[in-house]
């Protein structure tokens, strides 16, 4: 006789920072709503690859999983600084940017309260649709493997994605498969420096991407005790600094969600082609200062251990002899380079489709969620499928970042526990 299968009327899947937000908000409004978080890993983990030593984050403190939904909130970060006794050191540290360490803690420290919260080692390996009646949808099965194998149906009424993108690997790269030898920055920390540290010999490491994840990679490897020699390939001629300037933070603000929502398709493309430069291949400028120091030094000094290659392209890309050999290409005719290790930080994808929702597309009027982060579905698919960091398009850049994780979370929760409308045609921002 076989288990029955338990029913919820929510499942969240994946447990980071977006939908950690949603279970405060879940809880903070008391809502009579049977739900839970499934993640993959075997406990909280907030980006661990690229938890680098002496980076701090480029957001304000204040944008945390609750302050600006509700300052009173006993999850805010200054409850977390009073709880581990570290609030006024912090204070008299003068900023608004807590280390990436810390600001992970904090987030272990929100989920460690949330015990019953999440389902942790379970990868969702299935979703499926539930018919009733004249076929109406009437739930949603998801399946999930833990690490020992065991397999888990569960049941629900309602789903919340928000797993985040997945790697960004170049064309380029990809006939590489598994090689060793070429890791994407979301492994940084995990994979490449112990790597670093277990070779006897300095390695040559060539680190591809000019965004802050690059050029923090970049900074990290040079100082790194192993004393690799690196090379720092960018697209561009040179490293350009993020815009965090006041007006401009402004398009992250609450309630700029609505009004990029509500212009046109092209003026949305336009808006985040303007405003690129406020997240995408730009760098904190700090820390170009830091970097450019490092490279005037070495023109002092005669060093050339490691070099900044400008306006490069990589045209191949093969593995050879225990590492890998790139086909550069600059000005003039191409150059080959071997590396032991190649860190590809080139950010990531976030498309529905190549999520497991994938084979509900049937079901979807459109891959644009409406104004509540719900997905339009046709006539007879009864639950609701909430998406958290897939409408950046729609929703403006904050979509993918921390700062309207509180009022996002607030919405869906709004959502998810206000009374199911009568069936109607609900608009995306694209008509």
């Amino acid at each position: 006789m076989t288990d029955p299968i338990e029913t919820f009327d929510m499942l969240g899947l994946g447990f980071g920072p977006s939908n950690l937000a949603l279970a405060i908000a879940l809880q903070e409004r008391a809502a009579p709503l049977k739900s839970l978080f499934l993640e993959a890993k075997p406990s909280f983990a907030w980006h661990p690859g690229m938890l680098l030593d002496n980076a701090d984050m480029q957001v304000s403190f204040v944008k945390d999983l609750v302050t600006l939904r509700n300052p009173s909130s006993p999850f805010t970060f200054l409850s977390y600084l009073h709880a581990k006794g570290r609030i006024e050191r912090f204070v008299n540290r003068k900023t608004f940017f807590p280390s990436r360490h810390e600001f992970n803690d904090y987030f272990a420290w929100v989920a460690a309260q949330l015990p019953e919260a999440c389902a942790y080692d379970q990868r969702v390996t299935a979703v499926h649709p539930v018919r009733g009646k004249g076929h109406r949808v009437e739930a949603l099965e998801v399946v999930t493997t833990d690490a020992a194998g065991a397999t888990t149906t569960r049941r629900t009424r309602d789903l919340v994605l928000a797993v985040g993108g997945q790697p960004h690997i170049p064309e380029v790269f990809a006939l590489l498969g598994q090689d060793q030898s070429v890791l994407h920055s979301a492994a940084y920390v995990t994979q490449g420096k112990p790597r670093l540290a277990s070779r006897q010999t300095p390695m040559r490491v060539a680190v591809i991407g000019g965004g802050q994840s690059g050029a923090e990679i970049f900074w990290d490897l040079v100082n790194d005790p192993a004393r690799p020699q690196v090379d720092f390939l960018v697209r561009g001629q040179a490293l350009k600094p993020s815009d965090d300037s006041p007006f401009v933070n402004e398009i992250f603000d609450s309630a700029f969600t609505s009004e990029i929502f509500h212009r046109s398709e092209a003026e949305r493309a336009g808006f985040l082609a303007d405003y690129a430069n406020t997240n995408y291949a730009v760098v904190d400028g700090d820390l170009i200062a830091q970097i450019y120091g490092l490279f005037y030094e070495q023109e002092v000094t005669g060093d050339e251990r490691h070099r900044l290659l400008r306006s490069t392209r990589i045209e191949a890309a093969e593995a050879r002899d225990g590492g890998v050999e790139l086909s550069i290409r600059q000005t003039g005719a191409p150059t080959q380079e071997r590396y032991d290790l190649v860190i590809l930080a080139t950010g990531y994808r976030r498309r529905l489709q190549e999520t497991i929702l994938s084979d509900l597309s049937a079901w979807f009027l459109a891959e644009e969620a409406d104004r509540g982060y719900r997905l339009p579905t046709v006539e007879g698919f009864q639950p609701r499928i909430f998406l958290q960091g897939f409408c950046e398009e729609t929703h403006g850049l904050s979509d993918t970042l921390l700062s309207v994780l509180p009022l996002r979370a607030q919405e869906i929760a709004e959502g998810l526990t206000g009374a199911r409308p009568a069936r109607a045609r609900v608009l995306t921002a694209a008509e």
